[in-house]
């Protein structure tokens, strides 16, 4: 009855036996030899394969408890939280990636030792990067970030804008506050799309230098805007209703909007968003978009945080929208979800004023656990 039980869990969490196996000495072991923890630390319960690892096996738990550690220990001494939550969220998908771990889909048994390691490698050097408070910028994931962190100057600018920012927000009630870092976010992608930064992740940074005067333009900017306030968050975060020009910024805008009523910002992360088609006259616009989004804690994929967050319930399988709910599929952590869809603008007050209230019905969407 043991044994019977043991394949059943090992079937349940991706290690079972495979039909064809290449060695069958390795296939044959079972899940206590191959995750010493797998029954004392109850791993049947989670169904992440990474999760699963990091549960069973000795190092790996050893070296989770470690990490967790460093992360909360950073979140404590950064100001913005939730920007780091959000690349913190980015790490755990590209790890997972280039350890060779893809969504749920299964670990052969003769291929868990080297995922181990891969996952051990990437933990350790994650943990040196998180531990050190004057190297934050090792652990930025994006394009502009690293460019940013590479120079010296624009480094500095970018630390004296978040101290007056975070300065500000301080200042205002709980959920005053928590749109207001909306808001300050979507201030940095809105500085990506206009500096020519969208999309360039795999670009090496000594191609973009053009970028970086425009970098260095808005960052004065912005901490000319700051200073301008007087110390009043009013003054920068709350206030705008009308966008100048009906396009992927005032898109942004409304996205921001939409998740900031259904608190969105507490399982999703608005990446990017970028403008792909669009229409006017003289007091109205549509304008296509693409928007991404980055999960940052988990939820079911086809429940009211994805109608509403989303526009749409969620086929993990075939990572498309499905239009009828029954799956208690969950997102994980780093999963990204693409969603095209058209906002409907009107000309008011000399300045365009999103109409449209929810994410749904959306036009195309694909659900990626890898990059």
């Amino acid at each position: 009855m043991r044994a019977f039980a043991l394949a059943i869990v090992a079937i349940g969490i991706g290690l079972a036996q495979p039909a064809h196996a290449d060695d069958p000495a390795v296939s044959n072991r079972p899940i206590t030899d191959i995750l010493p923890l797998f029954v004392t630390n109850h791993c049947e319960e989670t169904r992440v394969p990474a999760d699963q690892l990091f549960c069973g096996d000795p190092e790996l738990n050893a070296a989770g408890v470690k990490l967790n550690r460093a992360i909360s220990e950073r979140l404590n001494r950064l100001p913005n939280r939730r920007l780091a939550i959000e690349e913190n969220a980015e790490w755990v998908r590209d790890r997972n990636s280039s350890c060779g771990i893809l969504g749920r889909q299964p670990i052969r048994p003769e291929g868990v030792k080297p995922v181990r390691d891969c996952l051990l490698k990437e933990t350790d050097e994650r943990i040196d990067i998180l531990i050190d408070p004057n190297f934050d910028c090792l652990a930025v994931h994006t394009t502009a970030g690293m460019l940013i962190c590479s120079d010296a100057s624009l480094a500095l600018a970018k630390e004296e804008l978040n101290e007056r920012v975070m300065a500000l927000i301080t200042k205002l009630k709980e959920d005053e506050a928590r749109d207001a870092f909306g808001e300050y976010e979507r201030w940095t992608r809105e500085r990506d799309r206009n500096c020519g930064l969208e999309n360039k992740d795999n670009v090496p940074l000594q191609e973009l230098s053009s970028s970086e005067g425009c970098l260095s333009d808005y960052l004065d900017r912005k901490i000319t805007e700051v200073t301008a306030a007087n110390g009043d968050p009013k003054k920068l975060f709350g206030t705008q209703r009308t966008s100048p020009v009906p396009n992927a910024d005032a898109v942004d805008f409304c996205v921001a909007q939409i998740h900031s009523a259904q608190t969105c910002g507490n399982f999703l992360a608005v990446n990017r968003v970028f403008q792909i088609d669009g229409s006017r006259s003289e007091d109205s616009a549509e304008v296509t978009t693409q928007i991404e989004m980055v999960v940052l804690s988990p939820f079911t994929a086809c429940s009211a945080i994805a109608s509403s967050c989303t526009g749409t319930c969620w086929d993990l399988k075939s990572g498309r929208p499905k239009s009828t709910p029954g799956s208690h599929e969950q997102f994980q952590v780093g999963y990204r979800l693409r969603i095209e869809k058209s906002f409907a603008f009107q000309k008011k007050d000399g300045g365009w004023r999103c109409n449209s209230t929810t994410l749904q019905p959306v036009e195309v969407g694909i659900a990626l656990s890898g990059p």
